[in-house]
């Protein structure tokens, strides 16, 4: 019967996704319908699904891979302040904190009139579940509105971090002096500090892992599960829960800076093998029979929903400093997800007997509402805005005929566009063909800072002058501009300079190797004119971070007749492309077709999944 038990949570595990892609059933976090299963499989339904060792063996390490993956979700670079410039009192790191303090204040208060009303007594544990976030839901939900690296998906984002990291290192407190380890408290120190060591450790022989590790080895992934265990030991160790061990490993690996490909398999293994184990487990032990039974209960399951909703709504106030009426509300009822961290908080709380088994059914319940609840809301309310539209911010420093033709290029494809110039004359000359063109009397490192003209994605230096595009790029990688491409002129480059600004991250662009360049292509190939003189054609490149296109041969990819693929680039070598050629994760394509092709293969192949 155990054996049994087991195949058929598998199978489960296995039928669900196929399912829902069948039905279509997109509004459902995977999780919620991986526990819906659970109940109708276990003790609630059909009763055919009993828990046992390995069962449970298997789910408690799902938990702990769900919390790992969790750590390794954080953007570490969003909290990262720009030298030279005061944080911006809207920016999504001090926007996302204002919200989730008023989180914990909200779930405060709610905890506070459920103990005054006589349905749950435990203050300290209702304000840890009413402020908990789903951070993978939340994640998941953003992806597919393809919103998560813009502003709005920033600050939800970073709401989310919040929710789970703060009741995370709350429920350790509350079980150490739950469990009478109070004394023992200050010992979790230790836990920060071996992940602390563990970084310093590993930084530096990670990148030998990557030029060392081979198929059968897999010294990256081996090195994930290490951090896991010994973060895990170590907590258990220390009297905190395994879970902040697990989510601290996480975070360490992804300090680490792991390859696309190594965080592309740790999910694998965890969402697709360990991990529904948990969820599935989760609905199976669920008794509904006797919460129904139990009136109190029952009562308590609509107010523990309208907490959960309530507990997240006031962050509207602080969106709404940002963003539009509808999208803030929208994103606070994203939040309102809580289904990752409650559980592992109940499983905490049973085993403390801090609540009983009909409560912790009711916060289960009434977690899976809300997530069913939120992603549908915020589906059917969020439209995208023009923030949401624009692709990156670009700034040209310098205004020419080469740049000025470029930037109008972009402006009409949704790049935010920006150009500063010295020079008055041009200034007047362009100031009505430009939008956003300003004049600076004096073009410096400082002038370009306080002006905010460092703020951007992708930094482009075009003076006619070498020397000063060199010393500006160099400025603007010290100020941590993530992309910078500096104009050299010369048809003779100094090695020294260029070898400098590249060990710098600068990107280097010389109009005279371009026109060589295209000067013997038009010899070799004259079709070539047409595609250059044509704006609304190029080439383009494309990342494959869609798993759906991932492993699939090229000849079978549903756009391959819009566009030409000349090269993959894989692992910084470049693959000639056939028809059955097998792209994989993390592959360049670079292609050329027309604009509105190229925008379509883009978004498919970018859109991760």
């Amino acid at each position: 019967m155990e054996q049994i038990s087991t195949l058929l949570v598998m199978v489960a595990a296995l039928i669900i996704p196929i399912m829902m892609a069948r039905f279509k059933v997109a509004s459902v976090p995977t999780a919620v319908a991986e526990i819906v299963t659970g109940i109708i499989l276990g003790k609630s339904a059909l009763n055919i699904v009993s828990p046992n060792y390995e069962l449970n063996l298997l789910s408690t390490l799902g938990v702990i891979i769900l919390m790992f993956l969790s750590g390794m979700e954080i953007n570490f670079d969003l909290f990262k302040k720009t030298p030279g410039k005061k944080r911006d009192s809207k920016s999504p790191v001090v926007m996302a904190s204002m919200a989730f303090a008023l989180v914990i204040i909200t779930a405060f208060i709610l905890g506070a009139v459920v103990k005054m009303v006589g349905l749950f007594s435990d203050i300290f544990l209702a304000t840890i579940l009413f402020s908990t976030v789903a951070l993978g839901v939340v994640i998941a939900t953003l992806k597919e509105k393809e919103i998560l690296q813009k502003p709005m998906g920033q600050t939800i984002l970073l709401t989310a971090v919040l929710g789970e990291v703060i009741p995370m290192l709350s429920l350790t407190v509350y079980a150490s002096i739950n469990s009478g380890n109070v004394g023992r408290l200050w010992l979790i120190i230790l836990l920060f500090l071996a992940a602390i060591l563990l970084l310093r450790r590993f930084k530096q022989p990670f990148v030998w892992f990557n030029k060392i590790s081979k198929s059968t080895t897999q010294l990256d992934i081996r090195l994930a599960f290490f951090l896991i265990f010994i973060l895990v030991a170590i907590a258990e160790t220390v009297g905190a829960e395994n879970i902040l061990g697990a989510f601290l490993a996480g975070m360490v690996m992804k300090l680490l800076e792991p390859s696309e490909a190594t965080e592309d398999r740790l999910t694998s293994i965890g969402y697709g093998f360990l991990i529904p184990f948990f969820f599935i487990m989760t609905g199976v032990k669920l008794d509904i029979k006797s919460l129904f039974a139990n009136h109190q209960a029952l009562a308590l399951i609509p107010v523990l929903v309208v907490c959960f909703i309530l507990a997240k709504l006031p962050t509207m106030l602080i969106y709404r400093r940002r963003y539009t009426s509808r999208n803030s509300f929208a994103g606070s009822f994203l939040v309102v997800t809580t289904i990752t961290l409650v559980l592992p908080s109940l499983q905490v709380a049973r085993n403390l007997h801090a609540i009983t088994s009909a409560q912790s059914d009711a916060f289960t319940l009434a977690a899976i509402i809300v997530c069913i609840i939120a992603p549908i809301v915020f589906n059917s309310t969020y439209k995208l805005g023009k923030a949401d539209l624009i692709k990156q911010r670009v700034v040209f420093v310098g205004t020419n005929t080469f740049t000025v033709p470029v930037s109008q290029q972009l402006w009409k494809n949704w790049y935010d566009v920006r150009m500063v110039t010295d020079v008055e004359e041009n200034y007047k000359t362009y100031n009505s063909e430009v939008k956003n063109l300003a004049y600076l009397p004096e073009i410096n490192a400082d002038t370009l800072a306080e002006k905010g003209y460092f703020d951007c994605d992708i930094l482009v230096i075009g003076f006619r002058n070498d020397k000063r595009n060199a010393r500006l790029a160099a400025a603007a990688k010290e100020r941590g501009v993530t992309r910078v491409i500096a104009s050299q002129n010369s048809p003779r480059l100094d090695p020294v300079i260029c070898d400098g600004l590249r060990q710098k991250g600068v990107e280097l662009f010389n109009a005279f190797n371009v026109q060589t360049s295209v000067l013997r292509s038009l010899i070799e190939s004259p079709s070539i004119m047409t595609m250059l003189s044509n704006t609304d054609a190029g080439l383009f490149e494309a990342t494959v971070l869609n798993q759906r296109y991932s492993g699939r041969e090229l000849h079978t990819l549903p756009f391959i007749n819009q566009i030409t693929i000349s090269r993959i680039m894989r692992n910084h070598q470049p693959i000639a492309p056939h028809g059955d050629t097998v792209i994989e994760y993390g592959d360049h394509i670079l292609f050329t077709g027309d604009r509105q092709a190229a925008d379509e293969v883009r978004s498919r192949l970018r859109r991760p999944n």
